[in-house]
């Protein structure tokens, strides 16, 4: 297959679900099946990413492919030159593996959302929303350029606003929408503050034309500090997107949306797009800049689990979790970590994508209830639902032989051998901290959820597993949850054919002074380009970050069952005993809080006080002005009706009046005029 077909298909791939879109939200009232349209569009564009992606990485495996097209010619610009902005698509290992995991994750919601949302008032309106939104996360992974992906990146941010608000008529779904919406607004500007200094510098926005001029020494106003700065705004698109601290607090919320559009944002779909990002700027990030991203993830992921452990909620437990996974692989690329970064993206929008669509069905067999403390026992009406389950949370909890375990490993070994070489400690500490924080909260779930006795007896009887369209995905995302699909020596350090074949970490383009010196690439015989002291760290903390991940693993669940299973431990004394970090914990570090108190009260009060300054102050000022034109424009008009015109008026008066007695003597005879002579020289000569 050619190149251009690769690339006709990407377009293909990439417009199929805005076509979708188009025809179900103009006909959609008037056709009540057009969803299977929809259904088709989406089925058609896997198909094809499946295509694309199998004759990538068997022909062109080691080679980008690219198209790119004028946009806007400015023409010679003073001082900038020649001046255009190109758009275009890059298809790379990332993108390819990307194309297929999203198309896969919205078929499966597509096809999941049949059953789920049968009867729905806006039943086609919501096929239309996953199609736009596809469409948006499609575009951010196809471009070759910044700008085209923040474009497609601010409409992921509407198509989720409408997801995630989709039943508006709740004023907690619309205000979950508007919060998701604002948030990520506030990473957005940093993201494009950071877009315009590299624009400013480069003339470009093309990703490998920026590298290019960074690898030939030109970076930013000739300083080290803004590539840094220029590489952190950046990032703080991904702290929105992909729900890092501080801007975490939208995502939670956002499970007010209808549950398999959970599954759609918080899988593969838009939080991936933030780590897709931070893999896309890798190679530009300076020791600085991957240092402050490290920090972030490793907090975040630390931060996110400790909330996890003591929510009710079931789709709020996996939001969290959500959260401390995309910490993770931030904290992956911030290490240096590259590949087990994107690869723990693949494998978590599996497994996650599961879980999510598994508390669904749990919700749909449970009308509708979302508190686990009120379940207990499905596991013997939902068994297929169950198994499910269990394998993606043993997964999610890195045990060996499923996928978790390899890509949670490679991430711990980053960490371990980015703390050996810079002494950096306290990142791999989070990361290990989190993996037994992860066990634990995950098999309480479970617990609570499928084992055990019911707490709800009425619901549970009404209980059953879900219809067989649901089901599916359920089962398919688990089998993509077991470590064959990725090597088949899942104990194997650091390998694995998904690695070594089609991950490899970018060379990067940024000075030596401004990199870590263990990141310092070099390129062997075969071409692949790797840092020798970090493949020989990362080599020596493989075993020891296995085990130790395992063994903390192991306790988390051993610690879940004597709480929850076998009742060793009661949950409630230890909450007593530990009342501050227990209600820390339940009320989200009382960040909702703080930023209530703070940042939107502070917003309200200056709200208010701009609002007294425009009536009071500005209106005052205004009304001031013509409450005085008006007493000069009286003063005015009396003036001139008084003064001015009544000069006028008497100055015409004594004109007619001069006029008219002058008239009286002036009759055109000369005897007249004689008399008036004869008098005047008579009154002259009385007078002299």
């Amino acid at each position: 297959m050619s190149e251009i077909l690769l690339i006709n298909l990407s377009i293909l791939i990439l417009f199929l679900p805005l076509a979708g879109f188009g025809v179900v939200i103009l006909f959609g009232k008037r056709f009540s099946k057009l969803y299977l349209f929809e259904q088709g569009i989406i089925t058609l564009a896997f198909i094809l990413s499946v295509i694309v992606a199998v004759v990538k990485l068997s022909s062109y495996v080691n080679q980008d492919i690219l198209f790119a097209f004028t946009w806007i010619d400015f023409g010679n610009v003073p001082m900038l030159g020649e001046l255009k902005i190109d758009l275009g698509i890059k298809l790379d290992n990332l993108t390819v593996i990307m194309l297929f995991v999203v198309n896969l994750i919205s078929m499966l919601v597509h096809h999941y959302s049949v059953e789920y949302m049968k009867g729905d008032a806006k039943y086609n309106r919501y096929f239309a929303y996953l199609g736009i939104f596809t469409f948006s996360m499609l575009g951010i992974v196809l471009t070759d350029n910044i700008l085209m992906m923040y474009i497609f990146w601010e409409l992921v941010g509407l198509s989720s606003y409408l997801l995630i608000g989709f039943w508006f008529e709740k004023d907690s779904a619309s205000d979950a929408g508007k919060k998701a919406f604002i948030v990520n607004r506030v990473g957005d500007i940093g993201m494009f503050i950071g877009i315009l200094i590299l624009f400013a510098t480069y003339q470009t926005f093309s990703f490998d034309a920026i590298y290019e001029k960074i690898s030939m020494g030109i970076i930013p106003f000739d300083s080290g500090a803004w590539l840094t700065a220029a590489g952190i705004l950046l990032f703080m698109g991904a702290v929105g997107k992909s729900a890092q601290f501080p801007l975490h607090v939208w995502l939670p919320d956002a499970m007010e949306g209808p549950t398999p559009v959970s599954a759609l944002i918080h899988a593969a779909t838009m939080v991936a797009a933030g780590v897709y990002l931070v893999a896309r700027i890798f190679v530009m990030l300076t020791a600085d800049a991957m240092l402050v991203i490290a920090v972030v993830g490793a907090f975040t992921s630390f931060i996110a689990a400790s909330i996890a452990l003591t929510q009710n909620d079931i789709k709020k437990v996996l939001a969290y979790s959500t959260v401390s996974q995309l910490g993770y692989m931030i904290m992956s690329l911030g290490v240096g970590a590259y590949a087990f970064a994107f690869f723990h993206l693949v494998t978590h929008a599996f497994f996650k994508a599961c879980l999510f669509l598994g508390s669904g069905s749990v919700i749909h067999a449970m009308h509708h209830e979302q508190d686990i403390q009120k379940m207990g026992g499905l596991r013997r009406k939902m068994p297929l639902t169950y198994l499910s389950f269990l394998i993606s949370t043993l997964a999610i909890s890195g045990i060996p032989l499923t996928s978790g375990f390899l890509s949670k490993d490679g991430i711990l070994a980053g960490t371990l051998a980015f703390g050996s070489l810079t002494g950096h400690w306290l990142i791999p500490i989070f990361g290990f901290t989190v993996a037994m924080m992860t066990a634990f909260y995950m098999f309480r779930l479970v617990i609570l959820t499928f084992h055990g006795e019911p707490t709800d007896k009425h619901k549970f009887d009404h209980a059953h597993e879900s219809p067989r369209l649901m089901v599916y995905p359920l089962v398919l995302l688990a089998v993509l949850s077991i470590f064959i699909w990725y090597t088949p020596n899942p104990l194997a350090p650091n390998q694995g054919w998904f690695l070594s074949s089609w991950v490899k970490t970018p060379q990067t383009v940024v000075p030596q002074d401004l990199r870590f010196e263990f990141m310092q690439s070099t390129e062997t015989g075969t071409g692949i380009v790797h840092s020798e002291m970090y493949e020989h760290a990362m080599h020596w903390a493989h075993y020891p970050a296995m085990i130790l991940s395992v063994i903390l693993a192991g306790l988390g669940i051993l610690l879940a069952f004597m709480m929850y299973q076998w009742k060793k431990i009661s949950p409630d004394k230890f909450a007593e005993k530990v009342k501050p970090l227990y209600n820390l914990s339940l009320n989200k570090w009382y960040i909702d809080e703080i930023y209530q108190s703070t940042f939107i009260n502070g917003t309200l009060i200056l709200s208010n006080f701009l609002a007294w300054f425009d009536n009071t102050i500005i209106d005052g000022i205004v009304n001031g002005s013509a409450t005085v034109t008006r007493l000069f424009s009286r003063i005015s008009g009396w003036f001139d009706n008084y003064v001015v015109d009544g000069f006028v008026n008497f100055t015409a008066f004594f004109s007619g009046f001069i006029g008219l007695s002058f008239r009286r003597i002036q009759t055109g005879k000369v005897q007249t005029y004689i008399v008036f002579v004869i008098f005047s020289v008579l009154i002259l000569i009385i007078l002299l």
